[in-house]
């Protein structure tokens, strides 16, 4: 059974429900059980659901000590920028332990961080900056795009034995979609074929998923079929489905959010281009942010960020060969 959900509430029933099943899992932040109302900790008490000082070195780091000592920490960051102040705790601690101890070792961390709040905030707290963190060894990745798929990557982050930062988008917070009920779990490293189509390959990622689904409706309407991928995840990535697809239509366009130079899509571009260029019928085409902070102004935050107007316009002006 599914019922509606708010997507920033899904992400809250699969921690729920984890805790509800497995008592090593641990939820603590700034901002939760800041009252003895708090749902978490009138559920599962102040020894499981902890408000932490203003620091995000420490909470990363209690979590981390944590998780080598038996536990699953969730940490509720928030904002994905706060990361940055404890890179060394998430790229050089947390996903090191494992490799180093010969396996003996296992740290299993969520880190939960919201990105791209572009709604007037500016430079700061509006990045997509998911891009850091590809290509860090024993790091995984999540980027939901739905309700539904932010619970079951959730669930999945939790289980899993190794470092998870899970991004999700602040302008889908409040986005509503069907959840199922009870146990969702969504394996890491599957993506999904949210569209099908036979003329060109759509890779959208987080948010752009929507953006890309609302493309695909505008080149109907051009008699282009446009095939739209979810990733959900970006390390592990599901790279053969991507390939499956370019193989079908022979193009491919990858909207990202993020700067194009500190983008996922460049790293999608690049394995297509190395491990099915034979496919491609014209260069890969990259939809995302200019190489430039979000400004406050709405006009010229529009300007700089990718949407569904700039996926049509990638799909009808890229050249193809005859």
């Amino acid at each position: 059974m599914a019922r509606e959900l708010p997507y920033i509430a899904a992400i809250g029933e699969a921690v729920h429900q984890e805790m509800e099943r497995d008592p090593s899992v641990l939820y603590i932040g700034q901002n939760i059980a800041t009252h003895d109302d708090d749902p978490f900790l009138k559920a599962f008490g102040s020894d499981r659901v902890r408000v932490t000082p203003i620091s995000e070195t420490a909470e990363i780091g209690m979590a981390v000590g944590a998780a080598i000592a038996g536990y699953r920490p969730v940490v509720q960051l928030y904002m994905a920028e706060f990361m940055l102040v404890a890179m060394d705790q998430v790229v050089n601690e947390a996903n090191r332990f494992h490799y180093m101890s010969a396996g003996q070792v296992r740290v299993p961390i969520v880190l939960q961080a919201g990105y791209g709040f572009t709604a007037g905030w500016a430079g700061q707290h509006t990045g997509t900056i998911y891009g850091m963190f590809l290509g860090v060894p024993g790091l995984k990745v999540a980027v939901p795009s739905t309700p539904a798929d932010a619970k079951g990557l959730m669930t999945a982050s939790i289980r899993d034995d190794n470092p998870v930062v899970f991004f999700h988008h602040y302008l889908l917070t409040l986005e509503h979609g069907d959840v199922p009920e009870g146990e969702h779990v969504l394996p890491l490293g599957q993506a999904n074929v949210v569209r099908e189509g036979s003329d060109v390959t759509i890779v959208a990622i987080g948010y752009m998923v929507g953006q890309a689904l609302q493309a695909a409706e505008q080149l109907a309407g051009e008699s282009v079929s446009a095939e739209v991928i979810d990733p959900r995840t970006l390390a592990p990535l599901d790279l053969a489905t991507i390939l499956a697809s370019v193989e079908k239509t022979g193009r491919l366009v990858v909207a990202d959010q993020s700067t194009r130079h500190g983008s996922a899509a460049a790293v999608i571009a690049a394995e297509v281009a190395s491990e099915g260029f034979s496919s491609l019928k014209g260069p890969v085409q990259l939809v995302c942010a200019l190489d430039a902070t979000i400004p406050y102004s709405e006009p010229m935050e529009q300007y700089l960020l990718p949407d569904a107007a700039k996926i049509v316009s990638a799909v009808l002006d890229a050249p193809v060969p005859a």
